[in-house]
Formats: C-alpha cells, structure tokens, sequence
C-alpha cells in the first residue's frame, strides 16, 4: 500500500469534499455527471473512490451507480462520478482519469467504452499507485487493469442457447436464426454473448474470438443495434427481408430486444418469433412476464459495482488487490436465466423471483 504522502496536494482540496465516479453501462464515460458535486457521500474524505461508466442514461449504469454509491455510504467513502455523453466517448473517460489522478483517488471502477484505447490512462493510474477495476467489460488486454469484475457473458449467451434449443427440440420447428449484436467493432462483451448463444444452441464455433465467421444453415444472418430499441427495431427488420420467415432472435441486451418485437409485431410475426436476451433488468423481466421475451439472463450490476467499492476500501487499508475467481481470469459476478417456461436441465428463475432480484 502506498503512504497517502505520496499523493498530490489535489488530495488535501478531494478530502474537503469528493464526488463519485460513475456513469452507465454499456457505453463509456465523458463529461462530469451533473448530479455530481463536492461532498455527495458520507463519511471522514480519508478515501475516494472513482466510478467511470459508458453514460448516464442506460437504465444498467444507473444500477451500478446506486450500488457504488450506497456501498461508499455505508464504508464511509468520498464518491466522484462522471458519464460518458454517449456510447464510445473514450476521450471523455480519458479526462476522467486524469481528473481523478489529480484528486488522490485509491481506486477507480471503470466501464471502458474503448477497451483498447483506454489502456494507457489506466496505466498512468497505476503508475500513480491507484488500484484500477473494470467492471462489466474486460480491457484488452485483460490484465491491464488490477482486476476484472464482470458477469461471466459467455456463459449468459450459453443459458439462453441452452434454453432456446430446449425449446425448439421440443416444438420440432427447424430454427432461423437472427443475431441482433452492439456493433461491428467486435467488441468483447458482444463477442461473449454471441457465441456462448450459438454454442448452447449447439452450433459450432468456427472462431470463438470472433463473431459472424459461423457457417450454419441455421443462421439467417445478423445486424447491429447499438444496444437500443431504435437499432433494434431497424436491424429486426431489415433482417426479416431477408428471410421473413425467421423465428429466433438473439439480442445483445433488453432494450435491443424491445425494439425488435416492435419490428415483429408491425410485421404481424410477434406470435411466430422467440426472443432471448441477456440484461435482466426490471423493464425486462417485465418483458418476459409479458411473452415479449422468453427468457433472459440477469446480471448483478449493483453487486458488481458494490464489490468494486469494498475492494478499493481494503486496498486503502491494507494494499489487498482482489483475486479472480478460480478457473476464469475476472471476478464472475453471477448471472440467473430467468423464465417463465423452464426447461430441463437448464436451471431458471422465474418472474416473480426475478423481479424481486432484477439488478441486484
């Protein structure tokens, strides 16, 4: 653990009052989150902690960010929070950090909108004895940051292949199959849920590093969303000229999803179609109680984000860096299928529970 003398004299001015980092999901950070001013936590100003994400409007970020922050009230941590202005502002993650090296931060938790790109900021920060965490989406390379805390998004692909091939044997209906992704920068976390899609559904993998290399029959094809409900109603129906007859959709995320069945309800398909997804939010898991979606896998951004706060307090105190869990390179923070029609072998939450639980 480094000595708090070592800090700039910024820490003395972050002491009299300091601000949480934090911005949302699946998109990355930027501009000073307006809500955020000097002094927005409890507690003695001895530590500060930063939470970086993507923005401040995806409904994930917002989780996040009440999970940090209800952490660093109960630890008694200085909180600074900033937001990306939209989905892949990494010069705004950028000053971030610097701002928060200035300020004497112990730790950062941080959602890279550019896994890549913000790897040398990330670096300054260490090189300045900050503890660095990503939360939601690994850098690249992974261990440029001190720890990864994430859900394991292959294995949230996996359970809802697993649970859609459950669902097809069973009906005897030949699948096609939609892939509605993020982008065509075949960013990790959309690359994960893809392909642990298509292999829970029992379709080989040619490269399980890359998406749309897959040579499947099966495969209608795929198109990109943004994570939103615009791109995923634009993207459902320009796939559906392409094979009307599609009856499984896979969506990167919820939001996705819902613009999706917007496409297939004006296309009179809504009944004909299976949805899956992955988020777990509470707007969608209201989704699959309605039989928009059928099943999804939920994340724990709250816990995520919770557990990032306690591992920069036991760095403060005694230099503990936190440890991956066994077998995976990245503290796997939990996924749940959550659906109202189990299938076997498959295990399942259903609505009721999930609703209960959505976010953490």
């Amino acid at each position: 653990m480094r000595s708090r003398s070592t800090k700039t004299s910024m820490a003395v001015m972050a002491a009299a009052g300091l601000f949480l980092v934090a911005a949302c999901g699946d998109e990355a950070g930027g501009e000073a989150d307006a809500a955020a001013s000097p002094g927005g936590a409890a507690g003695d100003g001895d530590v500060l902690v930063g939470l970086v994400t993507k923005t401040d409007t995806n409904p994930f970020f917002v989780k996040m960010k009440e999970g940090a922050q209800a952490k660093a009230d109960e630890l008694g941590i200085e909180l600074q929070s900033f937001a990306g202005t939209q989905d892949g502002d990494n010069e705004g993650q950028v000053e971030a950090i610097e701002n928060l090296i200035a300020a004497g931060a112990e730790g950062i938790l941080l959602t890279p909108s550019n896994s890549e790109a913000i790897v040398p900021s990330v670096q300054a920060a260490r090189d300045a004895g900050i503890l660095v965490i990503a939360l939601d989406t690994p850098l690249e390379p992974a261990d440029a940051a001190d720890a990864t805390f994430a859900t394991d998004n292959f294995r949230a692909g996996e359970l809802i292949g697993q649970w859609a091939a459950a669902q097809f044997a069973e009906s005897g209906e030949e699948p096609k199959i939609a892939l509605l992704n993020i982008n065509a920068n075949q960013v990790s976390v959309d690359v994960a849920r893809n392909q642990g899609f298509l292999q829970g559904f029992g379709i080989d993998l040619a490269d399980p590093a890359t998406m749309g290399d897959e040579d499947d029959p099966r495969i209608v094809g795929s198109d990109v969303t943004d994570g939103a409900p615009e791109g995923g109603r634009t993207a459902m129906e320009n796939l559906l000229q392409r094979d009307p007859d599609i009856n499984l959709v896979y969506t990167i995320n919820e939001p996705a999803a819902s613009g999706a069945y917007e496409a297939l309800r004006a296309a009179g398909k809504e009944d004909e179609v299976t949805i899956v997804s992955v988020d777990g939010g509470c707007p969608g898991v209201e989704d699959v109680e309605a039989g928009i979606i059928g099943a999804t896998s939920m994340q724990f951004p709250l816990d995520m984000a919770a557990l990032g706060v306690e591992a920069v307090a036991q760095y403060a105190e005694d230099g503990t860096v936190p440890e991956p869990t066994d077998g995976l390179d990245f503290f796997d923070t939990g996924v749940t299928l959550i659906t109202d029609e189990p299938v076997e072998g498959v295990e399942s939450e259903d609505t009721a529970w999930g609703l209960d639980n959505c976010w953490g």
